[in-house]
């Protein structure tokens, strides 16, 4: 047997449910139906993004819930259309309540990247990657 090759569903552990949801919610996701008290789902182009109480996470995952370090070895990426793309909307998520990690610098495999941090310290890479296209879907297409 072999493991589809997708990724559907990335879920957050975050220590303030309400917090994190209103956060997401600022930066204009779609919140799902499906989202409960418990956990709350945020649709993306092409997956969809999940919030849970940290403790619960790692209690779910049979991991223990240790304090993690700044940087866990993972994060997460948004591709936008333009390279001025980048700078706004590292904007936007610093005014719905990111910190910023990285203004929009240009690089030298020829595209624009930065980071925030979510409230609770996610990482997430806005990026303009001009080899990278995105299709009608929102989805990016890695040749």
């Amino acid at each position: 047997m072999t493991i589809p090759a997708r990724l559907g569903i990335v879920t957050l552990g975050v220590a303030d449910l309400p917090r994190s949801v209103a956060f997401y919610a600022a930066l204009g996701w779609e919140r799902c139906s499906a989202s409960s008290d418990e956990i709350a789902w945020f649709r993306t182009a092409d997956s969809h993004i999940g919030l849970f109480p940290w403790h619960e996470l790692a209690e779910d995952a049979h991991l223990p819930a240790e304090p993690r370090a700044r940087f866990g070895g993972i994060t997460l990426a948004i591709n936008v259309d333009a390279p001025e793309d980048v700078a706004a909307s590292l904007d936007a998520a610093v005014a719905a309540g990111a910190t910023l990690l990285k203004a929009a610098t240009v690089m030298d495999w020829g595209g624009t990247s930065g980071y925030f941090a979510d409230p609770d310290g996610h990482p997430w890479e806005v990026a303009h990657n001009p080899f990278f296209p995105i299709d009608l879907d929102g989805r990016v297409r890695i040749p």
